[in-house]
């Protein structure tokens, strides 16, 4: 199994079989600034025209810099050291005499000048940096956070579900479209090109898998469902090849990108592409909040509504578990819900994933870095707050059309620092899942913890590549043979981060269905038919290559030699 030309260099698998994958706040006011990590700053107002960059940049040094963490495993949009790092780039940097009209002035004159962009992102980009340098949060109290009733949070056993009837389901279906976030490249897996394009299971990548899914919904009930996939500048290209192959599938795909927006230089803020880094480090995209403004200027978001489209479920493209539902969607449109977010119960592993509360009368977003420290035990609390985010959302078309002409999606922004050859840098940020409180009858809905199996390393390939799992139609199904309802813990070291040595370390992928946990740290190599239970340690000494040999069960065991096998 390779990575679909999307590797780099690397030893194949050995063998020929290719088997299946805070400041806290004071006492009295105990508020938290909604983006600001910790205590509400009480600023001096300077007076008018000298409102200073170094007083913004250390007001928004606190601000959110893990709102975009969708689900406790998900790819973060910012370093969880963004926030302290800032003060440093930003406000020992920037003149303080400067102020914020005169910056942003002429900051949207260096931008003007970029023809790489078009007019819709020279606005976007403008109005978030103002947004930024402005210094307003809302604030929130944590006295007034709420526990969501289960009318906010639906517990999914309660959904009705929908008649067993092939023309009501496809008059449901035909209201659907489904867009895959496919931003994201894979070289924190040691591959280049779009991460979607690295194999998962059987040869199939995970956008064969998301294409597969879709075709075989189409054809069981004749329905039309579209696939939309929202590019960055770094995917779009080998994304527009790669889709060429499903032009014989019956499904409609359809390609947008999101927003390129100019690195900010921290010494001077101004575009890094002015500094004349006009190749891709001097851009970046903004962060998934930005597929909104995005899929309408885009012009999809007027075609899908032409279509008779009204929902789009949207999805990370490396969550396996973020397929169709139809439950789901019969209960937004017979409610009219404009917005769901997809929970799901936390365990020890997803204490830091974002929730949602409940707070004056609407549902929304909390993250961690949001939380001051005195509360911080209390949000990583199971038992208070219970679920954390997916990733997996569910929005009405109709309402991103009027919600983006009003421009009244004001998401957290996320500061995320950078250094680019040398020159340190900024770019600002948002989240999808922190939209959820602009929209109106916005719910969460408690899945099945099946809903999220994202991939994100080498340990998470080797779960769904395992006997623990098996290819349906696309689909990847769970073995019911696990009795055990949580996954076993992988933890594997770096010898195995890229995934062509992950493959050549295996001859095949070991049983692991009765398996609790698993540590491997050092110059390991397995064998074919392997066996894996319980909780098992493999350890090699520093300059020793241990193999485990075919065949091998290992129970309880912790393994630090040959002696030991």
């Amino acid at each position: 199994m390779i990575c679909s030309a999307a590797c780099l260099g690397g030893p194949a698998r050995r063998g020929t079989e290719r088997p299946l994958h805070h400041d806290s706040p004071s006492p009295a006011s105990d508020v938290v600034q909604l983006g600001v990590r910790g205590r509400s700053s009480k600023r001096q107002e300077p007076q008018a025209g000298q409102r200073s960059v170094r007083v913004r940049a250390l007001v928004k040094s606190r601000t959110l810099c893990r709102a975009g963490v969708w689900g406790s495993r998900s790819s973060a949009m910012s370093s969880a050291d963004a926030a302290s790092r800032i003060p440093t780039t930003m406000a020992a940097t920037a003149d303080p005499v400067v102020s914020v009209d005169e910056k942003v002035a002429k900051l949207q004159a260096d931008v003007a000048k970029l023809d790489q962009i078009s007019e819709n992102e020279k606005a976007g980009f403008i109005s978030l940096v103002s947004r930024y340098l402005s210094g307003e949060a809302d604030q929130i109290e944590w006295s007034k956070i709420q526990t969501p009733t289960d009318e906010v949070v639906v517990p999914y056993d309660t959904l009705t579900t929908p008649p067993e009837d092939l023309d009501e389901t496809k008059k449901l279906l035909d209201k659907l479209v489904v867009l895959k976030l496919n931003g994201g490249l894979g070289t924190t897996m040691g591959c280049t090109g779009p991460k979607s394009v690295i194999e998962v299971r059987n040869g199939f990548t995970f956008l064969d898998l998301i294409v597969i899914q879709i075709e075989s919904l189409n054809k069981k009930y004749g329905c039309s469902v579209p696939l939309l996939l929202m590019n960055s500048f770094n995917t779009h290209d080998d994304t527009q090849k790669i889709v060429e192959k499903y032009s014989n599938s019956n499904i409609e795909i359809h390609t947008f990108n999101q927003s390129q927006y100019p690195r900010i230089v921290t010494e001077d803020f101004s575009p890094l592409p002015s500094k004349g880094k006009a190749g891709k480090d001097g851009w970046y995209p903004p962060g998934h909040g930005d597929v909104f403004p995005s899929l309408n200027n885009s012009g999809k978001l007027d075609l899908l509504l032409a279509q008779g489209k009204e929902y789009v479920f949207v999805a990370n493209s490396d969550n396996l578990g973020a397929i169709v539902d139809i439950k789901i969607l019969n209960h937004l449109i017979n409610n009219q819900n404009e917005y769901c977010m997809e929970v799901t119960p936390k365990t020890l592993a997803d204490v830091k994933g974002g929730t949602l509360i409940s707070y004056e009368g609407r549902v929304q977003l909390l993250e961690i870095a949001q939380v001051p420290d005195e509360h911080v035990n209390e949000f990583k609390s199971i038992e208070k707050f219970k679920i954390f985010n997916t990733n997996n959302l569910w929005v009405n078309l109709k309402a991103i059309k009027r919600l983006v002409e009003a421009d009244a999606l004001k998401m957290e922004i996320i500061p995320n620092p950078k250094e680019v050859d040398g020159v340190k840098v900024l770019q600002l940020e948002t989240a999808a899942g922190a939209a959820i409180r602009f929209f109106d009858k916005a719910i969460g809905i408690n899945v099945p913890r099946s809903r999220f199996l994202p991939v994100k390393a080498t340990s998470d390939l080797l779960l769904v590549q395992s006997d623990l799992y098996t290819l349906v139609d696309g689909f990847v199904i769970r073995n019911p043979a696990r009795t055990n309802p949580a996954n076993p813990s992988i933890e594997l070291g770096p010898e195995f981060k890229k995934v062509a040595n992950f493959l050549a370390r295996f001859k095949s992928i070991p049983s692991i269905v009765e398996l609790d946990s698993l540590k491997v740290s050092g110059d390991v190599w397995f064998g074919s038919g392997i066996t894996l239970k319980g909780k098992v340690t493999i350890t090699a000494k520093s300059g020793v290559k241990l193999e485990i040999p075919d065949g091998a069960v290992l129970e309880d065991k912790d393994v630090n030699g040959p002696e030991d096998l």
